[in-house]
Formats: structure tokens, C-alpha cells, sequence
């Protein structure tokens, strides 16, 4: 009797579930207003919810229905006018102030309300609302949720939210792909930039040129060794590493990133960055050099398409017609970086061209060739954006103030310039009138390492912090408002010849992914640093519960001396991670747990030997590091 009274109480337990209440939110990117009021609401965990102005089986509302079980809840879609818990609201007249991708959020005592003008900013929307419920809902069934009161009127600072992967240098499959848009989509990315071209693989089906596949999309395995170790292929050996996507995959993606407001952009490099094609058609080659698909680092990239051949012409036409038949969106990225001009200039061929068609030299013959491919995609209604250099420029070409040096009229100004190799070659771009996309390296290169590279994985190269990375503004302060209006955004970029795994390619993006958000989306004037690192420290368990392998971050100290006088200086101690601790000795010898810990400016004799140890959720992070008060 009573083991069947004992089940009876589990089950009755069990039936009422936990209440979660919601203290604080953290939402991420930083909303443009956000006003917190008096009451709550407590969302059950059967919540009815009433659609206004959008089909029952519009994809938003599929998308969200599907969510919300996915966090054990579920909804049930009720008559508007009934008693809701939700109200779904497309608006029927246009709410200008935010426009077509914002949304107005608002909590009561009586409901919840999400209304915007479009589908996408109702999944905005749904995204801010997700933020706010707790960081273990997908895992942990609430019979109630109870919301503090507030309302939320938001709404993108830019157009272009973008994020990119390089599936060439390591390939990753659709599961993979999928997965890096669903955190796009958490924190309202909507460009997916897919580099699908390189030398070191060709991932696009091709039935036109099928040695694109059978060929340039694989190489030798050579997994064991980090990027720069790998050798060369040896006679007889055969390729077996890397693939391509097929055409119902990638069908299949760009449906999958459209229900989640994402628009799919293919990158198809050129001219540049083309072993895997002359691998696969070597008449396609200024030279008669064996070309293979590429292994590990190498430099110059010499593999370059012959711009005086016209089967290149005839090649590049017929590759973007198949783009063209994959891909809706309105941009086709076709590269333009790295184009090592040597080949052009020993080829009969490209010389020939250059005179022919009246050019300055080997940097315009590449402009004529980008010319080219833009007047035939434009014919197909796409509009092209190409790396910096299809402005026709070499590094340094552009002074310091941003001037033009020289217009480029090979390349119409329906492309858009994205600029990576700082901000200067943008605005030089937006001064001579084209549209720009900042992603320059010291901001936005996430494959750089984040922290002490001593205790990171290898990468190749660079040190972009967090807190690097949330300093990036596309439109740096002072730009006068007509240039600032050709600025259409900016994105962070994943390069992956170092990156071999997905649970690496998550590390690397993560969380570093969540400060390019607020840079792109977030009015300049709502950004706060230390405000965004503590809601990093709440995403990261969310990132956590949905399956994501993340950094936790920079633990190095940084140190601000301020001289006082010939014999001291206040001494400031800053971490990038909240919630982190730094023990400290001033009299050289070693700290421990046990030594004093930091807690505030101090002053310190100048000379003095400075050592720190910093411990993170209870781990001794990195090593112990030493400085010298100045």
C-alpha cells in the first residue's frame, strides 16, 4: 500500500512540473529599447496562442509551434479573440519606426504579445522571446514560466547581419551546416556566406563540368597533420578526402535557412584560389604546370584561370548558370582575393587581352575579367560582391583619409565591395560610389586565436579577443552620413584550415559569434562592454544546453599603470570573463589560491614584480603571468 501511495505522489509531482521564475532578461543582441514594468505573467506549459494577419501554416508559425515543443511545451493554436497566452500579430497597417525586419515585444499580466510588420521580424521577435525564458528550458519541462513585465520595441541597425563558412579547407556535411544557421538564426544573423570554391576543394554539384567532382572535390588525407606539417601527395596516392554537396542538399539548406530568415549567399572563386579546377581541366591554365587539388598551406596561390583564354570565359558562364539554378538569393560572391598575377604575366594569352582590350596592366585585367562575369549574372537578375581587390587596387592603394586614388569602371557600381583588408579600402569603395561589407581581419576573423595561444588550439594566426571583436563598427565614427548610407553591414568570417572538426568550428565561433550580433544589429549607443560580457556568461550556458562546444574565453590580465609620481602607480587589473578571480604577489614569489586576491585599483612602488593567477569557475586558467609596475 504504500509503494502505491509513494507512486501516486511521484506521478502527482510529476503532473505539476517546475515553476521557473525570470528574474533578469539577457537578450542578445542588445534590443533598441527595452522597458521593464511592474506584474509578470506566468506562461504555462500549454500555452494557447492566437494568430492574427499570417496563415496557420506559414512557416514562422510552423517554425514556432516546433520550437516550443522542442522546449516540452505544447501550443495550441486558438481563435484571435479567445483567451491566448501569445498573440501573433503581422500587422495590418505599417508600423514604420521598425521597419521590415523589427518587431514590438510586450509581457502584461494578461499575455504576451509579438507584432511586426513581416514574417522575419515576427521570428525576431519569437528569437528575443526564447531569450527571455530560462537557459535550461529546451532540457528541463516547466509546468510554468513566470515573466516579468516589459516591452521591447527593436529593430536591425543594418541590413547585411552576415556570417561565413569555408567548407573547402576542411569539408563540413549539411547536419553541420544546419546547425551553424540555427545560431545565426538565435541571434538575428540573416547572411550566410558560403565559401564553396578553393583551391583546396570544389563543394558545388556540377553536371556541366562533372570533373569538378570527380576530381577537384577531393585530395589526399593528410588529417593527421596540423595545416602547415602536411606533405605533399607521393605518386600513386589516391584522393580520398573532402566531398561536394548535392543538389537536393544544398535545395534542402536554402529552404531550411529561409524559415529561419537567413539568405543563403555562394561564394565561387575567381580568378584566383583554382587548383581544384586546373586540377580538373588544366586547359583552363596560363601554363602547362601539373596542377593537383592543394594540401595544406602554401604561397603564393599561383593557381589562377587563364583571362585570356576565352574557354575560361565559357567555363565561368556556364558554372554560374548552375549557381544561378541552386541559388535564389540576389548576390553571387565570386571572390576576387589573393590573385597572384605571375601566371598572366609570362602568358601570351593575358598579354594579348591586356592589349586588346586597351588595359593598364595585370590588376585591371582581373577587374575586366570580375567585369565580365557581373554583366552576365546581372543578365540573370544577380548582382555580384567580390573581395577588395576587384576594385583593382594593391594593398596600400588607397590613402589614408579614404580618397580615390583612381575610379575602376570595369567593375559597375552594382557590386558590393567587401572589405577585409581593414576599413580603408571600404570607404575608399563606398567613396567611389559602390556598396560596401566590412569584415575586416582584426575585428572579424574568427579562425584567429582568441586567447593565449599558448593554451588554445593552433590557428592560423592572429589574436582576436572577444572584446576585439565587440569594438567592430562597420562605419567607424566620423563618416559622413551619405558614405555611412553605402555601408550595408558587416559579418564575421570562418576560415578553416586549421578548423578540422565541427566541435572546432564551434569553438572558434562561439561566443565571439554573439559580439558581432550586437556590432551589427545594436544602435552604436546601446553597445556596453561590460553589460555584454555578463550576458555571455548567462548565453553560454544556453549554447551549452542546445549542444554547442564554445570558448569560455580570454583569461590574460590586462593591466592599466597610471604613473602617480617617480615612486608609484595605481595599478587596475581587467579580465575579459566575468566572474573570473585574480590572486596576486608583489614580492616575486609564486601565487596560490591562498595569496591575496584582487579586488580593486591598487597602488604599487614602481619596479615592483607583479604576479597573477587567475582561477575561473573554480580552474586555474592558462598559467601564472608576470608583469613589472612601470
Amino acid at each position: 500500500m504504500k509503494k502505491i501511495v509513494l507512486a501516486m505522489a511521484v506521478a502527482v509531482l510529476a503532473s505539476c512540473g517546475r515553476v521557473a521564475t525570470v528574474t533578469e532578461y539577457n537578450v542578445v543582441p542588445e534590443p533598441v529599447q527595452m522597458l521593464v514594468g511592474e506584474g509578470s505573467y506566468a506562461l504555462k506549459g500549454s500555452p494557447r496562442i492566437s494568430i492574427e494577419g499570417i496563415g496557420q501554416n506559414s512557416p514562422t508559425v510552423r517554425y514556432i509551434t516546433k520550437s516550443m515543443r522542442s522546449a516540452h511545451m505544447h501550443p495550441s493554436l486558438v481563435e484571435v479573440g479567445s483567451a491566448s497566452d501569445i498573440d501573433l500579430v503581422l500587422n495590418d497597417t505599417v508600423d514604420a519606426t521598425i521597419g521590415d525586419e523589427g518587431y514590438v515585444l510586450e509581457v502584461s499580466t494578461s499575455g504576451i504579445r509579438l507584432a511586426a510588420n513581416t514574417e522575419r521580424g515576427l521570428f525576431y521577435a519569437y528569437q528575443t522571446l526564447v531569450q527571455m525564458l530560462p537557459t535550461d528550458v529546451m532540457k528541463v519541462k516547466y509546468s510554468s514560466i513566470v515573466l516579468p513585465a516589459c516591452r521591447v520595441v527593436d529593430y536591425p541597425r543594418f541590413a547585411w547581419r552576415g556570417a561565413h563558412l569555408d567548407v573547402c579547407r576542411h569539408f563540413f556535411d549539411a547536419k553541420f551546416v544546419k546547425k551553424y544557421l540555427d545560431v545565426m538564426a538565435a541571434y538575428k544573423l540573416n547572411r550566410f556566406h558560403w565559401h564553396l570554391t578553393d583551391d583546396h576543394g570544389w563543394r558545388l554539384p556540377s553536371e556541366r563540368w562533372p570533373r569538378l567532382n570527380s576530381v577537384g572535390s577531393w585530395r589526399v588525407e593528410r588529417s593527421i597533420a596540423t595545416w602547415n606539417e602536411q606533405e605533399p601527395a607521393r605518386e600513386g596516392e589516391r584522393p580520398t578526402y573532402g566531398g561536394f554537396f548535392t543538389r537536393e542538399e544544398i535545395a534542402d539548406i536554402v529552404e531550411y535557412a529561409a524559415e529561419r530568415g537567413i539568405e543563403v549567399v555562394p561564394e565561387v572563386e575567381l580568378p584566383g584560389h583554382s587548383s581544384a579546377i586546373l586540377a580538373s581541366y588544366p586547359q583552363l591554365a596560363c601554363d602547362d604546370t601539373a596542377y593537383a587539388v592543394a594540401l595544406g598551406r602554401y604561397w603564393p596561390p599561383k593557381a589562377i584561370l587563364c583571362a585570356g583564354n576565352d574557354s575560361v570565359l565559357t567555363f565561368l558562364y556556364e558554372v554560374m548558370d548552375e549557381v544561378c539554378e541552386m541559388f535564389p538569393s540576389e548576390y553571387i560572391h565570386i571572390g576576387g582575393d589573393e590573385a597572384w598575377k605571375g601566371n598572366w604575366k609570362r602568358c601570351q594569352k593575358c598579354q594579348r587581352r591586356i592589349r586588346t582590350e586597351h588595359l593598364t596592366g595585370e590588376e585591371q585585367l582581373q577587374s575586366w575579367l570580375v567585369g565580365k562575369v557581373q554583366q552576365y549574372v546581372a543578365g540573370k537578375g544577380k548582382r555580384i560582391i567580390g573581395w577588395d581587390e576587384i576594385m583593382g587596387m594593391k594593398e596600400g592603394r588607397w590613402t589614408s583619409d579614404g580618397e580615390v586614388e583612381e575610379d575602376n569602371p570595369l567593375v559597375s557600381k552594382d557590386a558590393v565591395v567587401m572589405s577585409w583588408r581593414g576599413v580603408q579600402p571600404g570607404l575608399t569603395a563606398a567613396r567611389a560610389g559602390y556598396q560596401v561589407i566590412m569584415c575586416p581581419t582584426k575585428h572579424c576573423y574568427l579562425d584567429y586565436y582568441q586567447a593565449d595561444r599558448r593554451f588554445e588550439p593552433p590557428a592560423i594566426g592572429g589574436y582576436t579577443t572577444m572584446a576585439k571583436v565587440y569594438e567592430f563598427d562597420p562605419v567607424p565614427a566620423g563618416v559622413d552620413s551619405q558614405l555611412e548610407k553605402r555601408v550595408m553591414g558587416g559579418q564575421c568570417n570562418l576560415w578553416t584550415e586549421f578548423i578540422p572538426t565541427s566541435q572546432q568550428a564551434e569553438y572558434m565561433l562561439l561566443p565571439r559569434m554573439l559580439a558581432i550580433s550586437e556590432c551589427v544589429w545594436s544602435p552604436r549607443e546601446k553597445k556596453d562592454w561590460n553589460r555584454f560580457r555578463r550576458k555571455v556568461e548567462e548565453h553560454k550556458d544556453r549554447l551549452r544546453v542546445k549542444g554547442y562546444n564554445y570558448g569560455e574565453g580570454e583569461f590574460t590580465p590586462r593591466l592599466t599603470m597610471r604613473k602617480v609620481n617617480e615612486q608609484t602607480a595605481t595599478v587596475a587589473i581587467n579580465t575579459e570573463v566575468p566572474n573570473t578571480y585574480v590572486f596576486y604577489t608583489t614580492d616575486g614569489s609564486t601565487p596560490t589560491r591562498q595569496s591575496d586576491i584582487y579586488v580593486g585599483p591598487m597602488n604599487l612602488a614602481r619596479g615592483t614584480h607583479l604576479k597573477t593567477l587567475t582561477v575561473y569557475k573554480d580552474v586555474e586558467r592558462d598559467t601564472v603571468y608576470e608583469f613589472i609596475v612601470e
